[in-house]
């Protein structure tokens, strides 16, 4: 039987609500966990029949930590585990606690927000909220710095190779690595730059989403530093969101893999830098605030989960 996954393929919509919570201490949270299964697979279904044209979808993720508290299958995910942070000369990647991981998307807000509400309904006697960010589509899909984000994304049959886990650990096949980060934007800093040095920044023009040639492209830029290789893809999913008024915009970077290996060198490329000390030059107006590892099953497990 081929697993039935989680929407993870699913392209960019219009509205998105992000929210990561954290159990409580010395609770028993094994009940709770269970009424949640049966709620993410009944908001699921009841999204596809009410709304078939909105695309709404609630993927979970589950943190390492919660993994074993909530005493899940053994042996577990083999790349699931705490996000080691990565360290470069000048900026770091922190690594930021998570049990659960909701990534809510539709064409229309209101399913959002009636999906966060039931999710909240259930988690909040036994966790509390770390994170709810309300991300928002941006033009043609391009961040607060004014460039299209995910240009770089893989298209159709290559978007599930790229997202889901495959033979190679055949008891969690069809499930996803899921790494967010949470991004702060210095936009006053940004908007002093021309447009040609946003450009070098970024490594693509920024009217027509144009990659520049490599005779061009900086060796700093984020497109040289975050594409590392067609054989090493990710489906992302990044939402803008924040308050202009207070010079408080980001993007919530968030990242579906078949193997964390892959963000794992991303990462490695744009904070320590390729070669050592050649950092990812949007990282001087970008600060990453969070930054955690989850799993995502597949709607099997998480039925099994459901008791």
């Amino acid at each position: 039987m081929n697993p039935d996954s989680q929407n993870v393929t699913d392209y960019t919509n219009n509205n998105t609500i992000f929210m990561v919570w954290s159990f409580r201490d010395n609770l028993e949270v094994g009940a709770v966990f269970s009424k949640l299964c049966k709620l993410i697979i009944n908001l699921n279904n009841s999204a596809n029949v009410r709304f078939p044209v909105s695309r709404a979808s609630c993927v979970m993720g589950i943190g390492y930590d919660a993994w074993l508290k909530l005493k899940l299958p053994v042996p577990l995910p083999k790349e699931l585990a705490d996000f080691a942070p990565i360290v470069g000369g000048k900026h770091t990647a922190v690594s930021t606690k998570g049990d659960l991981h909701f990534h809510i998307r539709a064409d229309t807000t209101s399913i959002c927000y009636d999906m966060a509400e039931a999710i909240s309904d259930v988690l909040s006697p036994v966790a509390i909220s770390t994170e709810e960010i309300h991300g928002f589509r941006y033009w043609d899909s391009r961040s607060i710095l004014g460039f299209v984000d995910g240009t770089e994304n893989p298209q159709g049959q290559d978007r599930e190779l790229f997202s889901m886990i495959g033979d190679e650990d055949a008891d969690y096949k069809g499930g996803s690595y899921l790494f967010t980060q949470k991004y702060i934007h210095n936009l006053s800093a940004w908007k002093d730059l021309t447009i040609e040095d946003q450009e070098k920044v970024i490594g693509r023009y920024k009217a027509n989403d144009i990659e520049m040639s490599d005779e061009v492209k900086p060796s700093n830029s984020h497109i040289a530093l975050a594409n590392v290789g067609d054989d090493f893809k990710i489906v992302r999913d990044n939402m803008p969101f924040g308050n202009m008024s207070t010079n408080e915009m980001g993007t919530y970077f968030i990242a579906y893999a078949s193997t964390f290996t892959t963000v794992q060198k991303m990462l490695n490329n744009m904070f320590i830098g390729s070669s050592e000390g050649n950092y990812d030059r949007i990282l001087d107006f970008s600060t990453a605030k969070t930054g955690t590892l989850f799993f995502v099953p597949t709607f099997n497990m998480i039925d099994d989960f459901s008791g």
